[in-house]
């Protein structure tokens, strides 16, 4: 007669290690939260998400919640594109040169926010801190980016 509680107890407890467990497994598949941009259904965002790389700062590609081209994200936490933003007006924001293309830098709260400048459709990249310094994470989207024409402005 004790060998049957102790056997509901044991039973009980796996079951409840294994919902734990799945329910963690969901969570870490869950695809991340992003949002397309107003621009995305530009063409040139499509044919530019054909060329984004495999990984990034050797973090693999993970699912988003948008099933737009125009979105992509890498990593944890995540590196996220986003093209067709709107194009950066005139800024007091710092401009950097990567590879022959320019970025407009706005510092976030938890890293960095690159736009291209002078470029359209523009493309924006979200770099959390954990990958500081945050513009070494550019030269693959800049070489991505590069297929857009340059306008006429540029960092100065």
């Amino acid at each position: 007669m004790h060998r049957r509680p102790r056997l509901t107890w044991l039973l009980a407890a796996a079951v409840a290690l294994a919902a734990v467990t799945a329910g963690t497994v969901w969570w870490l598949t869950r695809p991340l939260e992003v949002t397309a941009p107003v621009g995305a259904a530009d063409p040139a965002c499509a044919e530019l998400a054909a060329k984004l790389p495999a990984s990034v700062q050797g973090q693999p590609r993970v699912a988003t919640s948008s099933d737009s081209p125009a979105v992509a994200a890498w990593g944890d936490p995540a590196v996220i594109w986003r093209c067709g933003v709107r194009p950066p007006g005139p800024t007091t924001d710092e401009c950097i040169e990567v590879n022959g293309v320019d970025w407009v830098r706005h510092p976030l709260k938890d890293g960095q926010s690159f736009t291209t400048f002078g470029r359209d459709p523009a493309v924006q990249v979200l770099v959390p801190n954990a990958y500081a310094p945050e513009p070494l994470v550019l030269p693959p989207f800049s070489d991505v980016v590069a297929a857009i024409a340059q306008g006429e402005h540029r960092c100065r």
